[in-house]
């Protein structure tokens, strides 16, 4: 368990929260539960409902899709799960842990809170949203460019 003083260090670093304010992050930190969850435990499924963000605590998470290909790994100050905050549809991805974790968990209705007191964050989500979605593009651009080049040394091959 995080300490006050630790909770408030720790959530100012996580980008989504740089351009809050201390004593409102104060409030937000004392907010939020705080999770544990061993290692190789499922958080959340694709297609579950989802009014929730976590924050990696420490331990790492691999974020997949149902059919097991991995999206990505996050450690200490990422955060998953906020697309459905927004949007209320279901989540998008499953999200397992790799390792023992402790997670913060913030409700849609502690993000809003937070939204009308500093729009700023908005700007902050939406930017790490664009990354991740340009991250995703990069990798599917990457295995399409693998496919086709391996297509190409299979079209070249001598025929025997």
């Amino acid at each position: 368990m995080l300490t006050s003083v630790d909770r408030l260090l720790f959530i100012r670093e996580v980008p989504i929260f740089k351009e809050l304010r201390d004593e409102f992050l104060v409030r937000l930190a004392s907010c939020m539960d705080e999770l544990s969850f061993p290692a190789h435990q499922t958080i959340f499924t694709q297609g579950q409902e989802g009014r929730s963000l976590y924050i990696v605590v420490s331990g790492q998470v691999r974020v997949h899709l149902a059919d097991d290909r991995e999206l990505a790994k996050l450690g200490k100050g990422s955060f998953f799960g906020e697309m459905a905050l927004f949007d209320s549809e279901p989540r998008s991805a499953s999200v397992t842990t790799l390792e023992t974790c402790e997670c913060l968990m913030l409700t849609q209705q502690q993000l809003y809170d937070a939204i009308d007191e500093t729009p700023d964050i908005a700007v902050n989500v939406i930017r790490l949203l664009s990354r991740r979605i340009r991250q995703l593009n990069e990798k599917l651009n990457e295995k399409r460019d693998r496919e086709a080049a391996r297509e190409v040394r299979t079209a070249l091959k001598p025929k025997s």
